[in-house]
Protein backbone atom coordinates (compact mmCIF):
# COMPACT_ATOMS: atom_id res chain seq x y z
CA UNK A 1 0.00 0.00 0.00
CA UNK A 2 2.99 2.89 0.81
CA UNK A 3 4.55 1.77 -2.46
CA UNK A 4 1.34 2.42 -4.06
CA UNK A 5 1.19 5.97 -2.31
CA UNK A 6 5.13 6.79 -3.04
CA UNK A 7 3.89 6.06 -6.80
CA UNK A 8 1.21 8.11 -6.50
CA UNK A 9 2.99 10.98 -5.54
CA UNK A 10 5.82 10.70 -8.61
CA UNK A 11 3.14 11.18 -10.69
CA UNK A 12 2.82 14.57 -10.63
CA UNK A 13 6.67 14.70 -10.73
CA UNK A 14 6.90 13.00 -14.16
CA UNK A 15 4.26 15.17 -15.28
CA UNK A 16 5.90 18.27 -14.38
CA UNK A 17 9.08 17.16 -15.55
CA UNK A 18 7.48 16.57 -18.89
CA UNK A 19 5.68 20.30 -18.79
CA UNK A 20 8.74 21.85 -17.65
CA UNK A 21 8.47 23.60 -14.65
CA UNK A 22 9.52 27.32 -13.77
CA UNK A 23 12.71 27.22 -11.92
CA UNK A 24 13.13 26.96 -8.40
CA UNK A 25 14.81 29.85 -7.32
CA UNK A 26 15.40 29.34 -3.82
CA UNK A 27 16.81 25.37 -4.67
CA UNK A 28 18.95 27.82 -7.34
CA UNK A 29 20.00 30.55 -4.89
CA UNK A 30 20.72 27.16 -2.31
CA UNK A 31 22.89 25.65 -4.90
CA UNK A 32 24.67 28.84 -5.91
CA UNK A 33 25.80 29.77 -2.27
CA UNK A 34 27.30 25.89 -1.52
CA UNK A 35 28.92 26.18 -5.04
CA UNK A 36 30.64 29.52 -4.20
CA UNK A 37 34.01 27.25 -2.69
CA UNK A 38 34.17 26.25 -6.34
CA UNK A 39 35.07 29.38 -7.81
CA UNK A 40 38.28 29.29 -5.27
CA UNK A 41 38.72 25.93 -6.25
CA UNK A 42 39.72 26.75 -9.70
CA UNK A 43 41.02 30.18 -9.24
CA UNK A 44 43.98 28.07 -7.11
CA UNK A 45 44.41 25.64 -9.21
CA UNK A 46 44.76 27.84 -12.27
CA UNK A 47 46.10 30.88 -10.77
CA UNK A 48 49.38 29.56 -11.13
CA UNK A 49 49.18 29.15 -14.97
CA UNK A 50 50.39 32.65 -15.39
CA UNK A 51 51.96 33.60 -12.31
CA UNK A 52 55.02 30.84 -12.26
CA UNK A 53 56.74 32.63 -14.75
CA UNK A 54 57.20 35.68 -12.13
CA UNK A 55 57.80 33.28 -9.01
CA UNK A 56 60.55 31.47 -10.98
CA UNK A 57 61.95 35.14 -11.61
CA UNK A 58 61.23 36.17 -7.77
CA UNK A 59 62.34 33.18 -5.65
CA UNK A 60 64.34 31.38 -8.14
CA UNK A 61 61.91 27.96 -8.47
CA UNK A 62 62.51 25.48 -11.16
CA UNK A 63 60.43 23.86 -13.21
CA UNK A 64 60.94 20.29 -11.00
CA UNK A 65 59.07 22.71 -8.81
CA UNK A 66 56.33 24.23 -10.77
CA UNK A 67 55.56 20.95 -11.38
CA UNK A 68 55.37 19.92 -7.54
CA UNK A 69 53.54 22.84 -6.86
CA UNK A 70 51.17 22.29 -9.52
CA UNK A 71 50.45 18.59 -8.24
CA UNK A 72 50.68 18.98 -4.26
CA UNK A 73 47.56 20.66 -4.54
CA UNK A 74 45.86 17.62 -5.80
CA UNK A 75 48.02 15.17 -3.39
CA UNK A 76 46.16 17.34 -0.70
CA UNK A 77 42.91 17.16 -2.13
CA UNK A 78 42.88 13.88 -1.69
CA UNK A 79 43.23 14.65 1.95
CA UNK A 80 40.64 16.99 2.05
CA UNK A 81 37.70 14.88 0.09
CA UNK A 82 38.20 11.92 3.04
CA UNK A 83 38.22 14.81 5.78
CA UNK A 84 34.93 16.52 4.09
CA UNK A 85 32.96 12.74 3.78
CA UNK A 86 33.82 12.69 7.48
CA UNK A 87 32.35 15.90 8.59
CA UNK A 88 29.72 16.27 5.90
CA UNK A 89 28.19 13.22 7.56
CA UNK A 90 28.76 14.30 11.16
CA UNK A 91 28.12 17.88 11.54
CA UNK A 92 26.17 18.40 8.18
CA UNK A 93 26.77 19.48 4.78
CA UNK A 94 26.66 23.11 5.20
CA UNK A 95 29.20 23.58 8.54
CA UNK A 96 31.97 21.53 5.41
CA UNK A 97 31.07 24.07 3.38
CA UNK A 98 32.36 26.66 6.22
CA UNK A 99 35.41 24.75 7.26
CA UNK A 100 36.36 24.65 2.92
CA UNK A 101 36.12 28.33 3.09
CA UNK A 102 38.23 28.80 6.58
CA UNK A 103 40.81 26.61 4.68
CA UNK A 104 41.15 28.79 1.56
CA UNK A 105 41.55 31.72 3.58
CA UNK A 106 44.54 30.37 5.63
CA UNK A 107 46.05 28.87 1.81
CA UNK A 108 45.90 31.85 0.12
CA UNK A 109 47.19 34.12 3.06
CA UNK A 110 50.82 31.36 3.47
CA UNK A 111 51.38 31.84 -0.05
CA UNK A 112 50.85 35.11 -0.71
CA UNK A 113 53.62 35.98 2.30
CA UNK A 114 55.46 33.07 1.35
CA UNK A 115 59.64 33.77 1.06
CA UNK A 116 61.02 30.59 -0.22
CA UNK A 117 60.08 27.19 -1.86
CA UNK A 118 59.13 25.34 1.15
CA UNK A 119 56.57 27.80 2.63
CA UNK A 120 55.01 27.72 -0.91
CA UNK A 121 54.58 24.15 -0.34
CA UNK A 122 53.08 24.46 2.50
CA UNK A 123 50.52 27.07 1.22
CA UNK A 124 49.91 25.14 -1.57
CA UNK A 125 49.10 22.05 0.60
CA UNK A 126 46.86 23.90 2.68
CA UNK A 127 45.07 24.64 -0.05
CA UNK A 128 44.94 21.46 -1.56
CA UNK A 129 42.86 20.47 1.37
CA UNK A 130 40.27 22.81 0.92
CA UNK A 131 40.17 21.97 -2.69
CA UNK A 132 39.65 18.76 -1.53
CA UNK A 133 36.67 20.10 0.25
CA UNK A 134 34.67 21.62 -2.13
CA UNK A 135 35.29 18.84 -4.57
CA UNK A 136 33.59 16.82 -2.20
CA UNK A 137 30.92 18.64 -0.84
CA UNK A 138 29.57 21.52 -3.15
CA UNK A 139 28.30 18.17 -5.80
CA UNK A 140 26.84 16.61 -2.61
CA UNK A 141 24.73 19.49 -1.46
CA UNK A 142 23.83 20.61 -4.50
CA UNK A 143 22.17 17.26 -5.98
CA UNK A 144 20.58 16.82 -2.25
CA UNK A 145 18.77 19.79 -2.58
CA UNK A 146 17.53 20.07 -5.89
CA UNK A 147 14.29 19.16 -7.23
CA UNK A 148 14.52 16.52 -10.39
CA UNK A 149 13.72 19.21 -13.09
CA UNK A 150 16.05 21.21 -12.20
CA UNK A 151 19.27 18.38 -10.88
CA UNK A 152 21.10 18.88 -14.34
CA UNK A 153 21.12 22.15 -13.72
CA UNK A 154 22.08 22.41 -10.35
CA UNK A 155 24.42 19.70 -10.12
CA UNK A 156 26.20 21.54 -12.85
CA UNK A 157 26.81 24.84 -10.73
CA UNK A 158 30.16 23.37 -9.19
CA UNK A 159 31.86 23.06 -12.77
CA UNK A 160 30.21 26.21 -13.95
CA UNK A 161 32.00 28.10 -10.30
CA UNK A 162 35.06 26.04 -11.00
CA UNK A 163 35.27 27.52 -14.45
CA UNK A 164 34.63 31.14 -13.68
CA UNK A 165 37.42 30.67 -11.32
CA UNK A 166 39.57 30.01 -13.55
CA UNK A 167 38.88 32.73 -15.70
CA UNK A 168 39.31 34.57 -12.96
CA UNK A 169 42.28 33.65 -12.58
CA UNK A 170 43.76 34.30 -15.67
CA UNK A 171 42.23 37.77 -15.80
CA UNK A 172 44.24 38.22 -12.17
CA UNK A 173 47.50 37.29 -13.94
CA UNK A 174 47.34 39.50 -16.62
CA UNK A 175 45.49 42.03 -14.57
CA UNK A 176 48.72 42.16 -11.76
CA UNK A 177 51.56 40.86 -14.60
CA UNK A 178 52.36 44.67 -14.66
CA UNK A 179 53.52 45.19 -10.85
CA UNK A 180 57.12 44.26 -10.40
CA UNK A 181 58.38 41.09 -10.36
CA UNK A 182 57.96 40.41 -6.27
CA UNK A 183 54.75 42.02 -6.23
CA UNK A 184 53.14 40.59 -8.91
CA UNK A 185 51.99 36.86 -8.21
CA UNK A 186 51.59 37.59 -4.04
CA UNK A 187 48.67 39.72 -5.57
CA UNK A 188 47.14 37.27 -7.86
CA UNK A 189 47.30 34.56 -4.79
CA UNK A 190 46.48 37.39 -1.95
CA UNK A 191 43.29 38.40 -3.57
CA UNK A 192 41.77 35.15 -3.17
CA UNK A 193 41.77 35.66 0.44
CA UNK A 194 39.12 38.05 0.46
CA UNK A 195 35.93 36.13 -0.77
CA UNK A 196 36.01 33.55 1.55
CA UNK A 197 35.13 36.00 4.31
CA UNK A 198 31.44 36.95 2.84
CA UNK A 199 31.16 33.38 1.29
CA UNK A 200 30.75 32.40 5.32
CA UNK A 201 28.31 35.32 5.99
CA UNK A 202 26.12 33.38 2.65
CA UNK A 203 26.29 30.18 4.33
CA UNK A 204 24.08 31.54 6.88
CA UNK A 205 20.96 31.68 4.75
CA UNK A 206 21.45 28.34 3.45
CA UNK A 207 19.25 25.48 4.57
CA UNK A 208 20.90 22.13 6.08
CA UNK A 209 20.46 18.96 2.80
CA UNK A 210 17.21 17.67 3.98
CA UNK A 211 18.56 14.21 3.36
CA UNK A 212 20.94 14.82 5.80
CA UNK A 213 18.40 16.06 8.54
CA UNK A 214 16.30 13.15 7.69
CA UNK A 215 19.55 10.63 8.11
CA UNK A 216 19.82 12.83 11.76
CA UNK A 217 16.30 11.84 12.11
CA UNK A 218 15.46 15.91 11.87
CA UNK A 219 12.20 14.98 9.68
CA UNK A 220 10.05 17.98 10.27
CA UNK A 221 12.87 20.27 9.28
CA UNK A 222 13.87 18.02 6.33
CA UNK A 223 9.96 18.57 4.97
CA UNK A 224 9.95 22.44 5.36
CA UNK A 225 13.28 22.68 3.49
CA UNK A 226 11.69 19.84 0.48
CA UNK A 227 8.89 21.68 0.47
CA UNK A 228 11.37 25.03 -0.19
CA UNK A 229 13.12 23.02 -2.77
CA UNK A 230 10.83 21.05 -4.49
CA UNK A 231 8.71 21.69 -7.70
CA UNK A 232 5.38 20.58 -6.31
CA UNK A 233 4.06 19.38 -2.67
CA UNK A 234 3.63 16.23 -4.39
CA UNK A 235 7.19 16.11 -5.16
CA UNK A 236 7.95 17.19 -1.03
CA UNK A 237 6.04 13.87 -0.17
CA UNK A 238 7.86 11.62 -2.35
CA UNK A 239 11.39 13.14 -2.01
CA UNK A 240 11.14 12.73 1.88
CA UNK A 241 9.50 9.03 0.94
CA UNK A 242 12.32 7.78 -0.75
CA UNK A 243 14.63 9.16 2.08
CA UNK A 244 13.28 7.75 4.66
CA UNK A 245 12.73 4.24 3.10
CA UNK A 246 16.87 4.40 2.41
CA UNK A 247 17.37 5.68 6.23
CA UNK A 248 15.24 3.36 7.42
CA UNK A 249 12.78 5.16 8.91
CA UNK A 250 9.23 3.85 8.98
CA UNK A 251 7.30 5.60 6.07
CA UNK A 252 3.96 5.94 8.25
CA UNK A 253 6.47 7.92 10.57
CA UNK A 254 5.22 11.32 10.82
CA UNK A 255 6.75 13.11 13.90
CA UNK A 256 9.20 15.78 13.55
CA UNK A 257 12.22 14.40 15.28
CA UNK A 258 12.77 10.89 15.27
CA UNK A 259 15.57 8.75 16.89
CA UNK A 260 17.48 7.30 14.10
CA UNK A 261 20.38 4.39 15.19
CA UNK A 262 23.81 5.05 13.96
CA UNK A 263 26.99 3.28 14.69
CA UNK A 264 30.42 2.79 13.52
CA UNK A 265 29.12 -0.81 12.16
CA UNK A 266 26.74 1.20 9.92
CA UNK A 267 30.17 2.81 8.54
CA UNK A 268 32.13 -0.39 8.05
CA UNK A 269 28.91 -2.21 6.12
CA UNK A 270 29.03 0.57 4.02
CA UNK A 271 32.66 0.34 3.06
CA UNK A 272 31.33 -4.12 2.56
CA UNK A 273 28.45 -3.20 0.28
CA UNK A 274 30.38 -1.39 -2.26
CA UNK A 275 33.52 -4.16 -2.07
CA UNK A 276 32.93 -7.51 -1.10
CA UNK A 277 30.70 -10.32 -2.03
CA UNK A 278 27.32 -8.59 0.18
CA UNK A 279 27.50 -5.75 -2.45
CA UNK A 280 24.86 -6.29 -5.23
CA UNK A 281 25.91 -6.04 -9.20
CA UNK A 282 24.13 -2.76 -9.21
CA UNK A 283 26.42 -1.26 -6.29
CA UNK A 284 29.45 -2.75 -7.83
CA UNK A 285 28.45 -1.43 -11.43
CA UNK A 286 27.66 1.81 -9.79
CA UNK A 287 31.13 2.52 -8.37
CA UNK A 288 33.06 1.43 -11.32
CA UNK A 289 31.32 3.73 -12.99
CA UNK A 290 31.97 6.73 -11.07
CA UNK A 291 35.71 5.58 -10.56
CA UNK A 292 36.30 5.17 -14.55
CA UNK A 293 34.35 8.30 -15.25
CA UNK A 294 36.22 10.27 -12.98
CA UNK A 295 39.45 8.57 -14.30
CA UNK A 296 38.43 9.74 -17.94
CA UNK A 297 37.47 13.54 -17.01
CA UNK A 298 41.47 13.55 -16.01
CA UNK A 299 43.09 11.34 -18.03
CA UNK A 300 42.02 13.28 -21.10
CA UNK A 301 44.51 16.05 -20.14
CA UNK A 302 42.57 18.94 -19.57
CA UNK A 303 44.69 19.75 -16.47
CA UNK A 304 47.86 20.23 -18.60
CA UNK A 305 45.91 22.60 -20.80
CA UNK A 306 44.65 24.47 -17.50
CA UNK A 307 47.95 24.63 -15.74
CA UNK A 308 50.32 25.05 -18.68
CA UNK A 309 48.38 27.08 -21.19
CA UNK A 310 50.68 29.91 -21.72
CA UNK A 311 53.34 27.42 -22.18
CA UNK A 312 51.29 25.49 -25.07
CA UNK A 313 50.83 28.86 -26.49
CA UNK A 314 54.77 29.92 -26.34
CA UNK A 315 55.34 26.82 -28.43
CA UNK A 316 52.73 27.74 -30.76
CA UNK A 317 54.61 31.16 -31.51
CA UNK A 318 52.79 33.84 -29.16
CA UNK A 319 56.04 35.67 -27.54
CA UNK A 320 54.69 38.46 -25.24
CA UNK A 321 53.38 37.92 -21.73
CA UNK A 322 50.13 40.30 -23.23
CA UNK A 323 49.67 37.90 -25.95
CA UNK A 324 49.95 34.78 -23.39
CA UNK A 325 47.69 36.12 -20.81
CA UNK A 326 45.33 37.55 -22.98
CA UNK A 327 45.10 34.34 -25.46
CA UNK A 328 44.54 32.52 -22.12
CA UNK A 329 41.60 34.91 -20.90
CA UNK A 330 39.72 33.56 -24.68
CA UNK A 331 40.71 30.25 -23.34
CA UNK A 332 38.98 31.05 -20.09
CA UNK A 333 35.88 32.43 -21.64
CA UNK A 334 35.23 29.60 -24.31
CA UNK A 335 35.81 27.29 -21.28
CA UNK A 336 32.93 28.72 -18.69
CA UNK A 337 30.86 29.69 -21.87
CA UNK A 338 30.47 26.06 -23.01
CA UNK A 339 30.37 24.60 -19.46
CA UNK A 340 26.64 27.29 -19.37
CA UNK A 341 25.73 25.36 -22.30
CA UNK A 342 25.83 22.12 -20.46
CA UNK A 343 24.24 23.41 -17.74
CA UNK A 344 21.49 24.56 -19.13
CA UNK A 345 20.96 21.94 -21.98
CA UNK A 346 21.47 18.52 -19.69
CA UNK A 347 18.50 18.17 -17.92
CA UNK A 348 16.47 18.67 -21.81
CA UNK A 349 19.70 16.63 -24.00
CA UNK A 350 20.58 14.07 -21.23
CA UNK A 351 23.95 13.47 -20.26
CA UNK A 352 24.99 10.65 -22.37
CA UNK A 353 24.65 12.88 -25.41
CA UNK A 354 26.50 15.63 -23.88
CA UNK A 355 29.48 12.85 -22.97
CA UNK A 356 29.69 11.52 -26.73
CA UNK A 357 29.55 14.96 -28.13
CA UNK A 358 32.36 15.92 -25.55
CA UNK A 359 34.47 13.29 -25.63
CA UNK A 360 34.04 13.28 -29.47
CA UNK A 361 35.38 16.94 -29.88
CA UNK A 362 38.00 16.60 -27.64
CA UNK A 363 39.88 13.92 -29.50
CA UNK A 364 39.53 15.87 -32.92
CA UNK A 365 41.19 19.22 -31.16
CA UNK A 366 43.75 17.15 -29.69
CA UNK A 367 44.47 15.68 -33.24
CA UNK A 368 44.40 19.39 -34.60
CA UNK A 369 46.59 20.44 -32.47
CA UNK A 370 48.98 17.92 -32.19
CA UNK A 371 50.02 18.02 -36.08
CA UNK A 372 49.69 21.96 -35.92
CA UNK A 373 52.66 22.15 -32.96
CA UNK A 374 54.02 19.61 -35.27
CA UNK A 375 53.97 21.90 -38.57
CA UNK A 376 55.73 24.37 -36.35
CA UNK A 377 58.68 21.98 -35.44
CA UNK A 378 59.28 20.82 -38.87
CA UNK A 379 59.20 24.23 -40.34
CA UNK A 380 61.00 25.59 -37.62
CA UNK A 381 58.54 28.95 -37.75
CA UNK A 382 59.59 31.37 -35.13
CA UNK A 383 56.80 33.93 -36.19
CA UNK A 384 53.03 33.52 -35.44
CA UNK A 385 52.06 31.77 -38.74
CA UNK A 386 48.19 29.67 -40.18
CA UNK A 387 49.95 26.91 -37.78
CA UNK A 388 49.76 28.78 -34.98
CA UNK A 389 45.71 29.84 -35.45
CA UNK A 390 45.38 26.13 -35.61
CA UNK A 391 46.69 25.37 -32.72
CA UNK A 392 45.33 28.29 -30.58
CA UNK A 393 41.81 26.87 -32.42
CA UNK A 394 42.32 23.70 -31.39
CA UNK A 395 43.49 24.70 -27.57
CA UNK A 396 40.24 26.79 -27.45
CA UNK A 397 38.23 23.65 -28.92
CA UNK A 398 39.49 20.97 -26.86
CA UNK A 399 38.20 23.46 -23.73
CA UNK A 400 35.14 23.73 -25.57
CA UNK A 401 34.96 20.29 -26.08
CA UNK A 402 35.62 19.16 -22.02
CA UNK A 403 32.98 22.11 -20.94
CA UNK A 404 30.10 21.08 -22.97
CA UNK A 405 30.18 17.44 -21.20
CA UNK A 406 32.89 15.66 -19.14
CA UNK A 407 33.89 18.81 -17.36
CA UNK A 408 30.71 19.95 -15.61
CA UNK A 409 28.58 15.77 -16.08
CA UNK A 410 31.31 13.66 -14.37
CA UNK A 411 30.29 15.13 -11.31
CA UNK A 412 26.73 15.25 -11.88
CA UNK A 413 26.16 11.82 -12.91
CA UNK A 414 28.91 10.47 -10.30
CA UNK A 415 26.77 11.91 -7.41
CA UNK A 416 23.71 11.27 -9.03
CA UNK A 417 23.87 7.69 -9.59
CA UNK A 418 25.52 7.10 -6.02
CA UNK A 419 22.57 5.53 -3.73
CA UNK A 420 21.88 7.56 -0.53
CA UNK A 421 23.14 5.11 1.81
CA UNK A 422 27.07 5.19 -0.51
CA UNK A 423 26.72 8.38 -1.54
CA UNK A 424 29.54 10.22 1.04
CA UNK A 425 31.89 7.60 0.97
CA UNK A 426 31.40 6.64 -3.03
CA UNK A 427 31.86 10.00 -3.81
CA UNK A 428 34.91 10.55 -1.64
CA UNK A 429 36.02 7.63 -4.14
CA UNK A 430 35.29 9.44 -7.18
CA UNK A 431 37.31 12.37 -5.41
CA UNK A 432 40.32 10.42 -5.18
CA UNK A 433 40.36 9.25 -8.23
CA UNK A 434 40.02 12.95 -9.86
CA UNK A 435 42.56 14.32 -7.78
CA UNK A 436 44.77 11.38 -8.53
CA UNK A 437 45.27 11.45 -12.46
CA UNK A 438 44.50 15.38 -12.03
CA UNK A 439 48.41 15.38 -9.90
CA UNK A 440 49.41 12.67 -12.36
CA UNK A 441 49.09 15.15 -15.16
CA UNK A 442 50.72 18.43 -13.59
CA UNK A 443 53.64 16.79 -12.30
CA UNK A 444 54.38 14.70 -15.43
CA UNK A 445 53.63 17.17 -18.31
CA UNK A 446 56.86 19.34 -18.64
CA UNK A 447 58.58 16.25 -17.85
CA UNK A 448 56.16 14.61 -20.65
CA UNK A 449 56.44 17.18 -23.37
CA UNK A 450 60.55 17.23 -22.67
CA UNK A 451 60.60 13.11 -23.67
CA UNK A 452 57.95 13.03 -26.37
CA UNK A 453 57.12 16.78 -27.14
CA UNK A 454 54.21 18.48 -26.78
CA UNK A 455 52.63 17.40 -30.12
CA UNK A 456 53.03 13.66 -29.12
CA UNK A 457 52.05 14.59 -25.38
CA UNK A 458 48.41 16.06 -27.20
CA UNK A 459 48.40 12.66 -29.56
CA UNK A 460 48.56 10.21 -26.27
CA UNK A 461 45.74 12.43 -24.45
CA UNK A 462 43.87 12.10 -28.01
CA UNK A 463 44.06 8.02 -27.17
CA UNK A 464 43.00 8.15 -24.01
CA UNK A 465 39.76 10.37 -24.49
CA UNK A 466 38.92 7.43 -27.62
CA UNK A 467 39.01 5.17 -24.72
CA UNK A 468 36.61 7.06 -22.80
CA UNK A 469 34.35 8.15 -25.82
CA UNK A 470 34.03 3.94 -26.43
CA UNK A 471 33.25 3.40 -22.41
CA UNK A 472 30.56 6.10 -22.65
CA UNK A 473 29.34 4.46 -25.29
CA UNK A 474 29.17 1.21 -23.98
CA UNK A 475 28.78 1.36 -20.50
CA UNK A 476 26.93 4.81 -19.10
CA UNK A 477 22.87 4.99 -18.92
CA UNK A 478 20.74 7.81 -19.59
CA UNK A 479 19.19 9.06 -15.95
CA UNK A 480 17.89 12.42 -17.47
CA UNK A 481 14.40 12.42 -15.60
CA UNK A 482 15.01 9.88 -12.54
CA UNK A 483 14.60 10.38 -8.94
CA UNK A 484 17.71 9.64 -7.39
CA UNK A 485 16.56 6.99 -5.62
CA UNK A 486 15.46 5.59 -8.36
CA UNK A 487 18.73 5.62 -10.48
CA UNK A 488 20.19 2.73 -9.16
CA UNK A 489 17.71 0.20 -11.05
CA UNK A 490 19.18 1.61 -14.30
CA UNK A 491 22.20 -0.81 -13.40
CA UNK A 492 20.59 -3.70 -11.93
Amino acid sequence: MEEEKIEAAREPLLSSNQGRPRKNKYALGCGALASMTSILMGYHVAVISGAQKYMQEDLGVSNTQIEILSGILNLASLFGSFAASYTSDRIGRRATITIASAIFFVGSLVITFATNFVILLVGRFVTGIAVGYALMIAPVYTSEISPTSMRGLLSSLPEVFINSGILLSYVSNLAFSGFSVNISWRLMFGIAAIPPAFLACGILAMPESPRWLVMRGHLGEARRVLVKTSDSPEEADARLQDIKEVVGIPLDCNEDVVIVPRSEKNKENVWKEMFTDQSTPAVKRIIFTVIIVQFFQQASGTEAVVLYTPRVLAKAGLKSDTELLGATILVGLAKLGFILVATFTSDKLGRRLLFLLSAGGMVISYVALGFGLEIIDWTHEENFSWAAVVCILAVVAVVMSFSIGFGPLAWVYSSEILPLRLRGQGASLGTVMNRIMSGVVAVTFISLYEAITVAGSFFLFAGITAIGWVFVYFCLPETKGRSLEDIEMLFE
